[in-house]
């Protein structure tokens, strides 16, 4: 199965895997709610699902397939290279992780390594990984406060769109500065968006 919200990547991946003898039958699906409604009907060998897509995303999508389905074997297939995208996937139970510029061939071994009951990972992915500062993972609030964080506001803006204390909001900005190990909140920022904890619209 494909899962993009691109239909000209879709069609695109699926004349290309229907060329392959060995695969079959290819079905599709635009976003993840859809995604798993198809799984649910076609339980595909494999999946390759995008990251980014309008409503339910891949990550979300791969977390609720393997609730219902633990034997789902998905690769995510993707332009997103963060080092949080990567670590998310593979937490969410993904068996792999590429990005969209592999080639062909690299993308079919990957395919059918997993197929196999194997994981593949792509270099630049697994170099994110790698990468990885271990302890680094925000809390709920705190990705709360660091979409607000990356517009700009000051810490007393951002108790305001929270509703707590100044001395609250500054808390939380010092605590997510700490665990990205950034310098200052601009750098916490751009370090946020480069890798993949936030993306921005």
């Amino acid at each position: 199965m494909i899962v993009d919200d691109h239909y000209i990547v879709r069609m695109g991946l699926a004349a290309i895997l229907r060329m392959e003898p060995d695969i079959g039958e290819v079905t599709e699906a635009e976003d993840g709610a859809q995604a798993l409604a198809c799984f649910r009907v076609h339980r595909p060998d494999v999946t390759l699902m995008d990251l980014r897509m309008p409503g339910m995303s891949g990550i979300e999508a791969i977390s609720a397939i393997r609730a219902e389905f633990p034997e789902a074997r998905i690769l995510m297939l993707t332009t997103f290279d963060g080092e949080e995208d990567v670590f998310r996937a593979m937490e969410a139970g993904a068996a792999g992780y590429l990005l969209k510029d592999i080639p062909g061939g690299e993308m079919l071994s990957a395919i059918r390594q997993v197929h196999a009951g194997g994981s593949y990972m792509d270099e630049v992915a697994a170099k994110r990984l790698a990468e990885r500062e271990p302890g680094s993972t925000l809390t709920a609030r705190e990705m709360e406060v660091l979409e607000v964080l990356v517009k700009g506001l000051s810490n007393r803006e951002i108790a305001g769109v929270f509703g707590f204390t100044h001395h609250t909001a500054k808390a939380h900005v010092e605590s997510i500065i700490h665990k990205l190990g950034a310098a200052d909140r601009t750098e916490a920022a751009t370090m946020a968006v480069r890798r993949g904890i936030l993306h921005l619209s």
